[in-house]
């Protein structure tokens, strides 16, 4: 498996492009204290709303705090934000659709209405209903993005489950006396989480950047807080400035589009035409 995704990435360079932002953000993130040169909450009100220089990099906000250092923390926030509802969103949409297409009957009725309940609504503007309900946090944003979110996952998994079920080697399983349980979790899912992971990398990207809308329109991070979304909406507030939207705007667009490249890469090393047709 990690020679083909090896293989993949050499003959997609957009791919491998992805995978080293991805890489090159992480390791920021993770050492954002090492390299900021100032603390994200430290203030000089004699410097406000300064453009970029030898001494801020990428300018000052309205409270004099280096945006640069700001950039680099926001990415503590934002990225953990995506991948923590990508994760919960699949596993909780996975478990609901592989009950309901294995289960079938009552529960497959159950369980699917119940989720076409959630996606009966724009994505974007439950999640605002949720997140404003609950109350502006970084916690609440992310609870109200995982109940929107794993209805996605729950739909197809629960097709994959269908199709896969009757194939012989599951017959086979059940004739050895296999529990519903083992044949489930052990023969029919394995089958099933190549189209759900591929989805999920192509979705961690649009869950930062619904992270940062819900940030941006104040029911995420609180202003203090150096995240990406909310450090977009100052630079709204002053739009002379140009810097203080531009560089967290861009942090944001790298990263989504990094995402993106590599779940497009994905998709198709795990779609078989794609790979003959490569050679």
């Amino acid at each position: 498996m990690m020679r083909t995704l090896r293989i993949q990435i050499a003959r997609n360079p957009l791919m491998a492009v992805g995978v080293v932002i991805c890489l090159i953000w992480f390791s920021i993130s993770l050492v954002a204290h090492l390299i900021a040169p100032y603390g994200p909450l430290e203030q000089n009100m004699v410097n406000r709303l300064q453009p970029p220089s030898q001494t801020n990099l990428m300018g000052t906000d309205q409270l004099g705090r280096d945006v640069l250092t700001r950039v680099l923390y926001g990415g503590r926030i934002s990225l953990p934000a995506g991948l923590l509802v990508i994760i919960i969103s699949t596993v909780i949409g996975t478990l609901v659709g592989a009950v309901a297409g294995y289960a079938g009957g009552m529960w497959d009725e159950l369980l699917m209405r119940g989720t076409e309940v959630f996606m009966a609504f724009p994505t974007i503007i439950l999640a605002m209903a949720i997140a404003a309900a609950l109350g502006p946090s970084v916690i609440n944003a992310v609870i109200a993005m995982v109940l929107v979110w794993w209805p996605n996952y729950a739909r197809i998994v629960r097709s994959l489950v269908v199709s896969v079920k009757s194939n012989d080697y599951v017959e086979a399983a059940r004739a050895l006396g296999a529990s519903d349980r083992h044949i489930l979790f052990r023969t029919i899912l394995p089958n099933c989480l190549a189209p759900a992971i591929v989805m999920a990398t192509l979705d961690i990207g649009n869950a930062i950047l619904l992270f940062a809308g819900l940030s941006f329109l104040g029911l995420g991070a609180d202003p203090s807080t150096p995240e990406w979304g909310r450090m977009v909406a100052d630079g709204v507030s002053n739009f002379d400035q140009w810097w203080l939207s531009t560089f967290p705007g861009l942090a944001i667009f790298t990263v989504v589009m990094a995402f993106n490249f590599v779940g497009d890469g994905l998709r198709d090393l795990a779609d078989p035409r794609v790979r003959k047709a490569r050679g």
